[in-house]
């Protein structure tokens, strides 16, 4: 069917989910515990609580997969997770010596990591052309300026989370939390997600496109900002960087919710979506 989710991308999604849904609960509800229960030991607990948050981002998003009427609805998520999920690998690899050996988490992160890359690469692009471009009833069409606009926040994200990670010592000694190299990479990793994103509204105005999308990085942000106020402790980096990333993740939580909410409301009540 035109514009279809295949049922191998909703299987794959299916499969992320509950792996999700735990690293989640380790990592921003027993941040403190990760020397035990996870992978690898993750400190400061802020470090562990912002991986988390793009975990429950990915819930959101591949829940809304699962669902998803149409496969142009979801599409755009998919080459951020290719992205991310290739990024921790690497990261993996890199930084061998960290990790828990033998651990049940440190099996399960591992394998993930190194064939999660492989399936969602695989699964879209075999949906990828099964979008005809076309708007859904009632759909509405993102003018220019915004969508320039937050290509080029995201462009700029994308860049500081690739140098981060290619060059992780650059935070290590100036970032709002204390950071080693691996948890400077995972942190570049994550600031590659929403790049990964926003760049495509260069090339697709429909907001059925993103909408979805956008609500799995509402959450994200959501939690994040939350992740500060109670983590404010691990806030020890110099006090600019700390100030700038509070305004800029508050900044960008506001931003998307008045975007979102704009959308809505210049969306027809009989279009076709979630």
């Amino acid at each position: 069917m035109t514009d279809a989710v295949r049922t191998a991308t909703r299987v794959v999604a299916a499969v992320i989910i509950p792996f999700l849904v735990v690293a989640s609960v380790l990592l921003y509800l027993l941040p403190t515990t990760t020397g035990e229960l996870f992978a690898w030991t993750i400190e400061p607990r802020l470090s562990a609580m912002f991986l988390g948050c793009a975990y429950i981002g990915g819930i959101w998003f591949f829940g809304r997969v699962l669902r998803a009427r149409r496969w142009h609805h979801v599409k755009y998520g998919f080459p951020a997770v290719i992205l991310f999920a290739s990024l921790l690998g690497i990261a993996t690899l890199l930084h061998w010596d960290r990790f828990h050996f033998g651990h049940i988490s440190f099996i399960t992160w591992t394998t993930l990591y190194l064939t999660t890359p492989f399936a969602v690469l695989a699964v879209t692009l075999r949906n990828w052309d099964a979008d005809p471009a076309t708007p859904d009833r009632g759909d509405f069409a993102i003018p220019l300026p915004a969508r320039a606009l937050l290509a080029v926040v995201g462009a700029a994200s994308l860049v500081c989370g690739l140098t981060l990670f290619a060059v992780p010592t650059l935070a290590t000694e100036a970032w709002a939390w204390s950071l080693t190299p691996l948890t400077a990479r995972v942190v570049g990793a994550i600031l590659t997600l929403p790049g990964a994103v926003n760049l495509f509204l260069l090339r697709d105005a429909r907001w059925s496109a993103f909408r979805l999308i956008f609500q799995a990085q509402l959450v994200s942000l959501g939690f994040i900002v939350l992740a500060l106020v109670i983590a404010r402790a691990d806030l020890v980096g110099p006090r600019p960087v700390v100030a700038a990333l509070i305004v800029g993740l508050v900044g960008s939580l506001l931003a998307y919710v008045a975007f979102y909410a704009y959308c809505e409301r210049r969306r027809a009540p009989s279009a076709v979506g979630e």
